[in-house]
């Protein structure tokens, strides 16, 4: 799939990190692919065949828009022929405020709201290859949404600390960032976000290795245990796999692959700067 992502406006960069288009087309029959874990929250328009998520009782058919909360180990999705996708991606503290829904954890989320009634303009533009338009449609509509809403200052802070930091430090220094004690921390971030402080750190830690696995597959594992504040190589190891499903050494020759042939079955991880 082609990927491709646009910086939000000033006003938005304390709550969205970015919005992103991908586009590509996965042929006749059914194919999968693989969404791992990370420390976003994302709404996700999608346009085109239908779009299904992997669940127990089978294969379930998501709307557009749907919201992919965070995540403790890979999604599956599936479609068929031509698929475009527009995704608006949040740091997990601001979204639900952001939105006026009830912090909750959990992969997807479906919900009635009215950022579902740009559906039809944004399907019209994107029909059209008028991706940039329907970006701006966005932008507009979360810079309305925005203005509704008071910033909290010491999520903010605590967000961006534990980011500075890659999900490396602890609570209490987290906490210290946000001018805050951690008892008070801690229960306004699970009402804002639907998870602790540790979860979200362990996410953001987590999506560092994966992407410097995707990026570097020949990377040094000890080194970069080391690098992000893991116990050794055996601990970054235990706590990849429980994200990811698998040891860093097989996620590192899929990005081996991947790179060597390009295939609409291959592996897709979604991967964020």
């Amino acid at each position: 799939m082609q990927h491709q992502e646009f910086e939000p406006p000033e006003e938005l960069k304390d709550i969205i990190k970015c919005f992103w288009y991908n586009t590509g087309d996965f042929g006749e029959q059914q194919s999968a692919f693989e969404v791992q874990p990370d420390g976003y929250v994302e709404i996700i328009f999608y346009f085109g065949s239908i779009f299904s998520v992997s669940y127990k009782e089978g294969l379930q058919p998501l709307p557009s828009p749907f919201m992919m909360g965070l995540l403790n180990q890979p999604a599956i999705f599936y479609t068929k022929n031509r698929l475009e996708i527009i995704g608006v991606r949040f740091f997990p503290w601001t979204v639900f405020d952001l939105l006026g829904l009830p912090s909750g954890k959990g992969g997807m989320h479906v919900f009635e709201h009215p950022v579902a009634r740009l559906q039809p303009s944004l399907n019209e533009l994107v029909n059209t290859g008028k991706i940039d338009e329907a970006i701006a449609t966005i932008k507009q509509y979360f810079l309305d949404v925005r203005l509704q809403l008071a910033t909290n200052n010491m999520l903010f802070k605590a967000g961006s600390a534990m980011r500075k930091a890659n999900g490396t430090i602890p609570v209490s220094q987290i906490a210290e960032a946000a001018h805050a004690t951690v008892r008070t921390l801690e229960r306004n971030f699970k009402q804002s976000s639907g998870h602790t402080v540790k979860d979200v750190s362990a996410l953001i830690r987590f999506e560092q290795v994966r992407n410097q696995l995707w990026h570097n597959p020949d990377i040094n594992l000890a080194g970069l245990a080391h690098e992000l504040g893991y116990t050794d190589q055996s601990h970054l190891s235990r706590e990849f796999k429980r994200y990811s499903g698998t040891t860093p050494a097989a996620f590192a020759r899929k990005a081996n692959k991947r790179k060597q042939a390009v295939s609409s079955n291959d592996f897709v991880a979604f991967i964020q700067s």
